[in-house]
């Protein structure tokens, strides 16, 4: 017995004091500390400002009071989904939000391909600072940019004017084309960066292999490559489809307030009318509505992809 004991006494010896320490952090529980900053951050400045909107969503509607009242009501509520403004403007939203991730799936999948499949390490970084160089301009200074492109006296109205193909400038902004522009220009880049690590993980060997048994390139594409890209597909588009249904800046600048979205009813009663109930109401209907549509789409395509993910 004594003997064991001297024995594992000597081989703690021989361990490194960092190593030991290390392993008494980890064994102890103590790493939990390490998450506590962000999760005292997260519980601060996201759970308790969205649980307060949601509680005042239950409040009767008073402008210019903000404080919570011990009064429930659905009045908030009722009179979302009785006023066609307002459930239209939930109907259109998650159009264009989806509109806005089909776009960019089918713009950013290609690009993304290359990117993956490009060796060269020079062409892959000149492709990776193309996409991220997008992301370095603010929103505002990059919609400032495609409304002097769409504008009615803008670059393309104008050539095509001076070129005699049209008479009239064509209506590319103050409308829902602009906003799925808008929103595709700004989303665009987060798709790609979604499906450049999943492709590159795909095992060039799998798709040779294909070929070797006689299918062709489009074939081991669309057998191969794509159903096994599938859940980077799924996190882009989730990702677009976020941020194109809670974009307010976007429908402002582009829609010019004629394109009526949840996001803009939030801040006509918030900043404008002062009935943060109201506007509280309206964002809880957002949010749920954003979540029912998440998980209809990643339901269908869980059942597409065989339950990859």
């Amino acid at each position: 017995m004594a003997a064991s004991i001297m024995t594992n006494e000597a081989e703690a010896s021989t361990v490194p004091v960092g190593v030991r320490l290390r392993d008494s952090f980890f064994s102890g529980g103590l790493f939990w500390l390490l998450v506590l900053p962000a999760f005292v951050f997260f519980l601060v400045f996201f759970v308790v400002p969205t649980a307060s909107l949601f509680a005042l969503a239950f409040n009767k509607s008073t402008a210019g009071v903000i404080s919570l009242s011990s009064v429930i009501t659905f009045d908030n509520f009722v009179r979302i989904f009785t006023r066609s403004i307002y459930y239209e403007s939930i109907l259109r939203s998650v159009g264009i939000a989806a509109a806005v991730s089909l776009i960019c799936l089918v713009f950013g999948y290609p690009l993304a391909y290359v990117i993956a499949k490009t060796m060269s390490p020079g062409r892959n970084a000149l492709l990776m600072i193309l996409v991220l160089s997008s992301m370095q301009l603010d929103m505002v200074i990059r919609l400032y940019g495609l409304m002097v492109l769409l504008g009615d006296n803008g670059l393309i109205n104008g050539t095509l004017i001076k070129m005699g193909f049209i008479s009239a400038p064509l209506p590319l902004m103050y409308n829902t084309f602009g906003v799925v522009v808008g929103l595709v220009q700004i989303t665009l880049p987060f798709m790609v960066l979604s499906l450049i690590g999943i492709i590159k993980s795909i095992n060039p060997s799998l798709e040779e292999a294909a070929r070797s048994l006689g299918a062709s390139r489009a074939k081991a594409f669309s057998s191969i490559v794509l159903p096994l890209s599938m859940p980077g597909i799924l996190a882009g588009t989730l990702l677009v489809f976020a941020l194109a249904i809670s974009s307010y800046v976007v429908p402002a600048l582009m829609g010019g307030w004629k394109v009526m979205v949840m996001p803009i009813h939030i801040f006509q009663q918030v900043a404008e009318t002062g009935r943060w109930q109201f506007g509280a109401a309206i964002a809880v209907v957002l949010f749920v509505t954003s979540l029912m549509a998440i998980a209809v789409y990643q339901r269908v395509a869980m059942r597409t992809t065989g339950g990859r993910s």
